[in-house]
């Protein structure tokens, strides 16, 4: 049987797939890009936030409530690849490819829920 000390060891030493997601609404085709250190924990968190009515962009909240949460699809968009380098600065990266991800996108307008960049 495992301590709970090795079990936080065991919980540490886990990768989680972190990258770049989008939230699809299918009745306009707009899009919500978003990063996470944890992709598969992020629909559950994004979710939450826009059931109880607390995430931050309004045009998203908005259409979420006005649908119900109905037609809305989570998709995984670029997953990061996992480095063991201890100077790869992996939030950094993330943030990157999220900004990556948005030039090519453009989720801007009628096509996404994001501000254009100034």
């Amino acid at each position: 049987m495992s301590t709970r000390k090795e079990l936080r060891q065991a919980y540490r030493e886990m990768q989680f797939r972190k990258g770049v997601f989008q939230l699809r609404n299918l009745r306009n085709n707009k899009l919500f890009i978003g990063r996470s250190m944890d992709l598969d924990r992020a629909w559950n968190s994004l979710r939450l936030q826009l059931m109880t009515g607390t995430h931050a962009n309004e045009a998203l909240q908005r259409d979420w409530q006005q649908q119900n949460g109905e037609d809305f699809v989570y998709e995984i968009v670029e997953v990061l690849k996992e480095s063991n380098d201890p100077q790869v600065d992996h939030q950094q990266e993330i943030k990157t490819l999220e900004k990556l991800v948005l030039m090519e996108l453009q989720p801007y307008g009628d096509k996404g829920y994001h501000q254009p960049p100034k």
